[in-house]
């Protein structure tokens, strides 16, 4: 029987309860379809740092790189600053393992609403490609004059060749493999170095592909298309930054953020990928069994795409697409008073044997 050796990292939060869910949904999956996930799991989180001063051991990469998927619950919780519990844990995996693109699809579910009225399903499904490596989201800067009315912080962005190419190349293949559109979101109007020289690659490698429909727009006008004109847009490529904001409003017009997966991809498969829900840790309702696992599931479900079950993948997605237009079983974000395991194990019980 085929064998994915896959690290579990619930997290904190709410994490850990969709990371359960999506665990139950992945398992029966991969019963129907002959094949086997044998998960180790991993206490890194805010707790842990509140208990050991890290969010991960010394060793943690080392730990991780043997796996064939890493499936993520959230990360962050009060008491523990977001930049610390990111640059703890989450950006450290994604930039050791070179996973460099940051995939976020994100669709209208059946039974599920959008804030933009009388839009249909076709007219609210895209991807957007975030760089997850580079970009604005940078080490480089520093404070000086701490408490000087001279005071001031630097903040650098790196963008290089090959970061650059790299993502705008990936997205044009994947906008080769849908409807062959592709909208790079730039700011060259403002920023001087990093967006004209965006763009200048974006230009060049679009050349290579004559039949990909492609464009550049400013990201705010972008963002005003996202809401009105949602319809004219279905592969986004964005730097790290851009990519990260745009993913979440695409997630807001499209029912919420917790119906969004995300991947952070090595695409060559030289590391382990890793897999998570577009939200965080919810702090709010963590511990109430009330959050909605489908985003989580969704990631899983990108998980075993990225392993090659693209059947048993498309069954987790249909048995998703199932429960929620039924409408019987629904978290309160839906509508419904069901609970974080009961919405799981309505999933879990719409998969449908090959």
């Amino acid at each position: 029987m085929r064998t994915y050796e896959i690290a579990s990292i619930p997290g904190d939060g709410i994490g850990v309860d969709v990371t359960a869910e999506a665990r139950k949904v992945l398992d029966e999956a991969a019963s129907l379809h002959d094949f086997r996930l044998r998960w180790t799991e991993f206490d890194w989180s805010c707790e842990r740092y509140a208990r050991t001063g890290s969010m991960m051991p010394e060793d943690g990469i080392a730990r991780l790189a043997g796996f064939d998927g890493i499936l993520l619950g959230a990360v962050g919780f009060p008491g523990v600053p977001d930049h610390v519990s990111l640059w703890g844990l989450l950006i450290p995996v994604r930039r050791a393992f070179a996973q460099y693109v940051n995939l976020r699809p994100v669709r209208l579910l059946p039974g599920t609403g959008s804030v933009l009225r009388g839009r249909s399903a076709e007219e609210l499904e895209m991807v957007i490609v975030r760089e997850n490596s580079e970009g604005e989201y940078s080490a480089i800067g520093g404070r000086h004059n701490t408490g000087q009315p001279s005071e001031f912080v630097l903040q650098e962005s790196v963008f290089t060749r090959v970061g650059v190419e790299r993502i705008i190349r990936y997205a044009f293949e994947l906008a080769r493999t849908r409807d062959g559109r592709l909208c790079s979101a730039t700011k060259s109007n403002g920023l001087i170095h990093s967006m004209p020289y965006w763009d200048e690659i974006f230009a060049e490698i679009a050349a290579e592909y004559p039949d990909v429909k492609s464009e550049q727009c400013h990201v705010d006008a972008l963002a005003a298309r996202m809401v009105q004109h949602p319809e004219r847009l279905d592969v986004i490529v964005a730097s790290n930054l851009f990519g990260d904001i745009l993913s979440d409003l695409a997630a807001a017009v499209t029912g919420g953020l917790g119906m969004a997966p995300s991947g952070n991809i090595n695409p060559p498969g030289e590391h382990p990928s890793m897999f998570e829900a577009v939200h965080g840790s919810a702090p709010d309702i963590a511990g109430q069994g009330i959050a909605n696992p489908v985003a989580q599931v969704l990631a899983g479900a990108m998980m075993l795409d990225h392993l090659g079950e693209t059947v048993a993948a498309q069954a987790v997605r249909s048995a998703v697409d199932a429960v929620l237009e039924a409408k019987e079983v629904a978290t309160p974000d839906l509508g419904g008073t069901a609970t974080t395991e009961q919405l799981g194990t309505a999933v879990t019980g719409a998969l449908l044997a090959p």
